[in-house]
């Protein structure tokens, strides 16, 4: 989206290879007219496929109904969107708790940083998180946020920012000093660092860990949430029973749109004024949020890409060069025996599939929840090819190997330090 020959943009994304015109279910089309299979969805967004039809319905009557109506008022939508979100959080019925609407993935992060210390009272502001996360790019979830090369440029961070090694249980109790920590903020599965899963049991010792203390537990499901990983939330797997949890990516499918949820006690330490946004839950939004959630439940998402998933992570599994699965679901990171990934995203891109490399030995998929077993198989044949045909390239004694290694599952092991790319 960057460039240096006389955009008026901000130099802040690399140049674009392409840029897509119009895009529909997993299809994504260039001006050209040229064909995309696109398996990471905007990054995990449009969980639905592109300009999903009831959706695009819905923000088009509501456009025509009522765009925008400030705070100081109230929309007819927030309350409703506020109870279907809560009704999943709680399996099916009331979860018990309130929702704080929010534009995107870092304001929901930002929400609960702020919700965090309302909560815990003065002294005790910490916010403890792990290396290799990401909870966004504002400068408290920048500070969250567990990558080092991405704090040196905007130091001083705000102070209150604390990290471990993710997966580390023990580092974590030596960390949660009960006088001066808030909360635990943590991601189910790292989906920046190249789909990382911690080991088994970990949020269940986390869970027991906070609750001892009288610290909150924080789940960041902006990536993982709603469906993507098999489950409604990836902290089912665990399963644990968060205080917070945040929301944004699929939830809109492709509006902007936030959620921060928390348990009804924890909610209450706001009161009017202690935060706000102008746009936040405004009708727009919400009523592609609405009308995505109305959705996912008729498809039942969790279990196409659970379903989905398997099919995937099988056929990823017999690719040459792959050296683990890493992930669940539909959000799921290949590993690879050379350093190569961002090759393979090049060329995969130019044989017509959207993938992404997070790290130079992963490719990320994130695929329609929706996505049909037909186009499954056409990018397990487009990015076969691609790994092939590198290869190929390279040729003997040219390898670079990758200090990765593992079974092909769809569990990965956990790794501390991990950095991302934007």
């Amino acid at each position: 989206m960057s460039d240096s020959g006389g955009s008026a943009l901000m130099n802040t994304y690399r140049r674009p290879p392409v840029t897509f015109t119009r895009g529909s279910g997993s299809e994504l089309f260039d001006a050209a007219g040229n064909r995309f299979l696109d398996f990471l969805s905007g990054l995990a967004v449009t969980s639905l496929g592109h300009s999903h039809p009831l959706v695009a319905e819905a923000i088009a009557a509501q456009s025509h109904r009522l765009q925008h109506v400030s705070n100081l008022y109230g929309n007819e939508l927030a309350p409703e969107v506020a109870q279907q979100i809560d009704s999943l959080i709680g399996a099916g019925a009331p979860g018990g708790g309130r929702v704080f609407f929010a534009n995107s993935g870092a304001e929901a992060n930002e929400c609960a940083i702020k919700l965090a210390r309302r909560y815990a009272g003065p002294g005790r502001h910490v916010v403890m998180s792990t290396w290799g996360s990401f909870h966004g790019r504002t400068l408290a979830t920048l500070h969250a946020t567990g990558q080092r090369e991405k704090h040196a440029p905007y130091m001083p961070l705000p102070e209150g920012f604390e990290h471990v090694a993710y997966g580390d249980v023990d580092e974590m109790a030596r960390a949660l000093d009960p006088a001066r920590v808030a909360a635990v903020l943590v991601e189910a599965i790292q989906g920046e660092a190249g789909v990382i899963e911690p080991p088994e049991g970990y949020l269940v010792a986390l869970r027991e860990l906070c609750t001892a203390r009288g610290i909150l537990l924080m789940v960041d499901e902006v990536q993982t949430g709603l469906g993507r990983t098999g489950r409604w939330f990836a902290f089912e797997h665990a399963p644990v029973r968060p205080d917070v949890v945040t929301l944004a990516k699929a939830l809109g499918n492709g509006m902007p749109v936030g959620a921060c949820w928390a348990a009804s006690e924890v909610a209450a330490s706001f009161g009017p004024g202690d935060h706000a946004t102008t746009f936040g839950g405004q009708p727009l939004a919400l009523a592609a949020a609405r009308a995505t959630l109305e959705v996912m439940v008729a498809e039942d998402v969790p279990r196409r890409a659970e379903r989905a998933g398997r099919m995937l992570t099988a056929g990823l599994a017999g690719l040459p060069g792959v050296l683990e699965v890493r992930g669940k679901g539909l959000l799921l990171g290949v590993g690879l025996e050379l350093e190569v990934a961002a090759a393979v995203e090049e060329r995969s891109l130019e044989l017509g599939l959207v993938v992404n490399a997070p790290r130079n030995d992963t490719i990320r998929l994130a695929p329609s929840l929706l996505v049909s077993d037909q186009e499954i198989e056409e990018a397990l044949a487009i990015l076969g090819r691609a790994l092939g045909e590198i290869d190929e390239r390279r040729g003997p004694g040219k390898s670079t190997r990758s200090d990765g290694g593992g079974s092909t599952t769809q569990a990965g092991s956990a790794q501390s330090g991990m950095e991302a790319s934007p």
